[in-house]
């Protein structure tokens, strides 16, 4: 994270994530034995002032292992393991977040149609409220496999050769599988998009009539919304059947990656019993 002061932020974060970290849950606070930590997750914009939907509560454990340099001394072998088997625990239960969120935004159209139907503005807030955290949550659990992935990537050279092979075959793939569950997660938030919505804060970006277009900024939280375009018909409809199959497909991209993953995670515990 840069030197920006989150400070001002910090009490509206804790409060709203009740003074708990969204990866490990840790409670804590100023009379608490655990220290909290506001984290920027996504595109946070450098400059103006900084919305609370692009912050989460993290402990100082957890904001260690996503900001702390990669350590490049050596392990043995089953420490090696220990911290490979973490980390796709870690990514799985991500997988998991990830079709939640999934899930979370191709309902969007359905929810928030129910809901301004029905004339509350408590069922739109408890709409926002869990888009805004569903988000949030899954960012923050892809930022922390990327610190794992970036602390196996530091221990490649310290690994003897054949470890070293299936090693990086593993983080590879990990690597591969990230990519993949993040274009999910932009894709769910092209939907925010698409109903004139921040993928972020989830404040109405449409202004004077005028359609969200490229280099948009959500005047709420700074963030550049997300383009449309390509999911629109030739008369300007969103297609969001198409978009909604897309979501669906990368999912099941990530699901093949996953089976890929598991083999290559065996292997490695092969090579690293063969090393002991």
């Amino acid at each position: 994270m840069t030197a920006r002061d989150w400070h001002a932020d910090r009490d509206a974060v804790f409060e709203r994530d009740a003074y708990t970290c969204r990866h490990c849950d840790a409670v804590g606070g100023d009379d608490e034995p655990t220290t909290l930590r506001p984290y920027p997750i996504g595109d946070v914009p450098l400059e103006g002032e900084v919305h609370e939907s692009t912050l989460v509560t993290v402990c100082e454990d957890c904001f260690g292992t996503l900001e702390s340099a990669p350590s490049t001394d050596g392990v043995e072998s089953a420490e090696l393991f220990e911290l490979v088997r973490e980390t796709t625990g870690l990514q799985g239960a991500t997988i998991s977040d990830v079709a939640a969120f999934a899930s979370l935004a191709t309902s969007l159209p359905a929810t928030l149609e129910s809901a301004l139907d029905e004339e509350t503005e408590t069922a739109v807030d408890d709409t926002v409220s869990e888009y805004r955290r569903a988000r949030r949550d899954v960012l923050l659990a892809l930022a922390i496999v990327d610190a794992r992935l970036e602390r196996l990537a530091a221990l490649e050279p310290t690994v003897g050769s054949e470890v070293r092979s299936s090693l990086e075959a593993f983080a590879e793939t990990a690597r591969d599988l990230q990519s993949t569950l993040r274009e999910v997660v932009a894709l769910g938030e092209t939907v925010a998009a698409a109903l004139e919505r921040c993928q972020g804060c989830f404040d109405g970006t449409r202004a004077d009539g005028i359609r969200a277009s490229a280099g948009v900024t959500c005047p709420t939280c700074g963030l550049t919304v997300r383009e449309t375009d390509d999911w629109r018909d030739e008369d300007g409809t969103l297609a969001f059947d198409q978009l909604f199959a897309a979501i669906n497909e990368t999912l099941q991209g990530a699901s093949e990656t996953t089976e890929t993953l598991t083999d290559r995670t065996m292997a490695l515990a092969e090579q690293l019993t063969t090393a002991q």
